[in-house]
């Protein structure tokens, strides 16, 4: 159990593989831990430095008072990757971390040199959509929403699965702070104007089944890096390493050997 101490934040986060291998982070979702890419790490090439971490608001990293902005969020990794002196880094974000991972990729240039936007855009609903499940989560705690969110992270088919139960049960535990922290810096976010002008290998991947992040808006961001490619996961919602591991492996492991990063 590692714990980064960046000075107003303390975060949780893992350090696994070659300490000299090439460097690939991996920022989760909205009402997850890190637990969400425990599927693919050990589906990775060999030779690179794997690190993946809490982001504020979540798992075992601290729980300051809300509301956080997306700037926060961005500079939280980025003061993560220099208090392990990683640069160079593949930067795979979901849901709102494939919009840190925009935002990153944006100012620190340094950091990162390949991207993974899966399951996010640069711009993700309205701020009433936000400002209504803010109300309801301070009112009533994530549960009161954990029925709809269960439904747009995964497909029918994997409802039926004991896993299920184990990802509600997560979503749960997740703090109201730092749900509700989190969905005001997603409500904040627009990224379609510096995203456009990032020019690194980028690589967009989708859920068929996504109700949080529909195919149509992945694709509409990733296209706005020229040279960029989109990926499509069938029988998968939102979070698909968790219900496709094996498709969502091959594509990024894909990704990493085309961009010559092991």
């Amino acid at each position: 159990m590692k714990i980064a101490d960046l000075g107003d934040i303390r975060l949780h986060y893992s350090d696994e593989g070659d300490p000299n291998g090439a460097p690939i982070v991996f920022a989760n979702s909205l009402g997850t831990d890190f637990r969400l890419w425990d599927k693919i790490v050990p589906n990775l090439p060999a030779g690179l430095r794997i690190i993946r971490y809490d982001k504020r608001g979540h798992g075992l990293s601290d729980v300051p008072a809300g509301p956080y902005s997306m700037g926060t969020l961005v500079s939280d990794a980025e003061k993560l990757m220099d208090h392990l002196g990683v640069k160079d880094a593949l930067f795979v974000g979901l849901s709102i971390g494939g919009m840190i991972a925009q935002g990153l990729s944006v100012k620190r240039p340094d950091l990162v040199r390949a991207v993974v936007i899966s399951n996010s855009g640069a711009k993700i609903g309205t701020k009433e959509m936000w400002d209504d499940r803010i109300k309801a989560v301070r009112e009533g705690g994530v549960a009161a929403l954990a029925d709809a969110i269960m439904d747009r992270w995964f497909a029918k088919p994997f409802h039926a699965t004991d896993e299920f139960h184990a990802w509600r049960n997560m979503l749960l535990a997740t703090p109201t702070e730092g749900y509700a922290g989190c969905s005001a810096a997603i409500s904040g976010t627009d990224f379609y104007t510096p995203t456009s002008g990032l020019r690194i290998p980028a690589l967009g991947i989708a859920g068929a089944d996504d109700g949080s992040t529909p195919p149509d808006l992945v694709r509409e961001t990733i296209d706005l890096i020229p040279g960029s490619r989109f990926e499509l996961i069938r029988k998968a919602g939102h979070l698909p390493p968790v219900e496709q591991p094996e498709a969502y492996s091959r594509i990024l492991n894909d990704f990493i050997r085309g961009t010559g990063h092991v």
